[in-house]
């Protein structure tokens, strides 16, 4: 039932980013149409557009983080398209350094471990996304980091799922996804600094 219940929960995730993104991208295409044309400028068709590309971008990401993984490959340009729109309005810089494709259901793991960093790191930072002999690390540094301690012991099993919030939903879904894929995950803080392995 577990198992049905996460499948049922990544396709519902799936077909919402599905059924949003067209709508997103074509108020993004008039937007630049209506830029393009004259029609609108200053301060407020600004906001209305960067508001449009954000979404768009957030969109993209949750797609691939909390949607249907499959056993596809998703490219480098692609995977560098995605987190470069998502860069244009994050507080949180997102890198990636994997060559080539990578299987979607690894590139999966990586966006929810890139989505913890970004809860651990309010005021700012980096989370850079490395791959070495098939262990992957997603690493967050900032200046200030959020006390997140019943959060890192969730991701590492080490205790119950607890604290749990519609922001902080990747805390409990990473785990459950690497341990399907026979993976585990862990954890290591320091100063300024948290480290994501799986």
């Amino acid at each position: 039932m577990g198992d049905f219940n996460a499948t049922l929960g990544a396709l519902i995730g799936s077909r919402i980013c599905h059924d949003l993104i067209s709508p997103i991208g074509a108020i993004s295409n008039g937007l630049e149409l209506m830029g393009l044309s004259g029609q609108m400028n200053g301060p407020e068709f600004d906001l209305i557009n960067d508001s449009a590309i954000n979404a768009g971008a957030r969109i993209r990401f949750f797609r691939i983080a909390y949607g249907a993984a499959g056993e596809q490959m998703l490219g480098r340009p692609e995977i560098l398209s995605v987190l470069a729109d998502m860069n244009k309005a994050g507080r949180v810089q997102l890198r990636w350094l994997p060559p080539d494709a990578q299987p979607r259901a690894e590139v999966r793991l990586a966006f929810l471990a890139m989505q913890c960093c970004e809860t651990a790191l309010p005021f700012g930072g980096q989370a850079e996304t490395a791959i070495a002999s098939g262990r992957w690390s997603v690493t967050g540094t900032g200046e200030k980091m959020a006390s997140l301690d019943a959060l890192w012991l969730n991701l590492t099993g080490e205790c119950a799922e607890r604290n749990i919030t519609p922001g902080t939903v990747q805390f409990a879904l990473l785990p459950r996804i690497a341990a399907d894929m026979g993976r585990r995950v862990s954890v290591e803080l320091d100063e300024g600094r948290v480290a994501i392995s799986f």
